[in-house]
């Protein structure tokens, strides 16, 4: 197992990337960050994909979130992060993190979820840039979602596609742009014909890679997963033998 290297949230000087400058009348400023809006089903009915243990999912579901989030928190183009969902045990784990916690009111599925936690976060800050993010990214480097949330067009929305080419992990939605997301199977051929367009930058591959099976999870610790997920491993039936 390989455990994502040491000190891979910290925030490194220079320059930010992912923050947009804009002209209002002239003067140039710079926007406040992204808004992430991270859905997760309740643990006992997720990852059941990656092993016949529901107590083993849930805690790898529970793991991979709480990683993903941790990067998410620490990279410099995210202004904060809203997770969506009705667990409870989930709920107290992200929000210790900072991560604003949204009940899943539609609990109508997940692209339902989205498109609620994206309207929270735009009664905030209406004028905010918005991406929805997979929960299940436990490799997921801060500099690296930087240089996704860079790669977005100005207007309209953007997405990437998961790293097997078939579904989608990022999808964002610039300021005045509705989200409007497809997730779910073949996400990525949906937001293309919805008019988003595909974000190809080079050296994201911890964005790109979500994990649903036992082969995804052995792709992403190749990679090297965060603290979380390292231990959930390491003490599951999952684990590499």
């Amino acid at each position: 197992m390989c455990p994502r290297p040491s000190g891979g949230f910290a925030r490194a000087g220079g320059a930010e990337p992912g923050r947009r400058a804009r002209r209002d009348n002239g003067a140039v400023t710079v926007d406040a960050g992204w808004s992430l809006v991270v859905p997760l089903k309740p643990l006992p009915l997720a990852k059941t994909r990656l092993t016949a243990g529901a107590a083993v999912r849930a805690e790898l579901a529970l793991a991979f979130a709480v990683d993903t989030v941790s990067a998410a928190l620490a990279c410099r183009a995210v202004r904060d992060v809203t997770v969506v969902t009705d667990d409870p045990a989930a709920g107290a784990a992200l929000a210790a993190l900072g991560a604003r916690i949204v009940a899943d009111t539609p609990a109508d599925g997940l692209n339902a979820a989205l498109a609620h936690g994206a309207a929270a976060v735009r009664a905030r800050r209406p004028g905010a840039p918005v991406a929805a993010l997979n929960a299940d990214l436990p490799a997921l480097r801060p500099a690296e979602l930087a240089v996704a949330l860079a790669a977005a067009p100005e207007a309209g929305r953007g997405f990437l596609a998961d790293a097997d080419g078939v579904g989608t992990t990022l999808l964002t939605a610039a300021p005045g742009a509705d989200l409007a997301p497809a997730f779910g199977g073949a996400s990525r051929a949906r937001h293309r014909a919805s008019g988003a367009v595909e974000l190809t930058p080079a050296g994201v591959e911890s964005v790109r890679r979500d994990v649903d099976t036992r082969a995804n999870l052995d792709a992403a610790l190749a990679l090297g997963v965060g603290p979380r997920t390292a231990a959930a491993v390491r003490t599951s039936a999952a684990s590499p033998g």
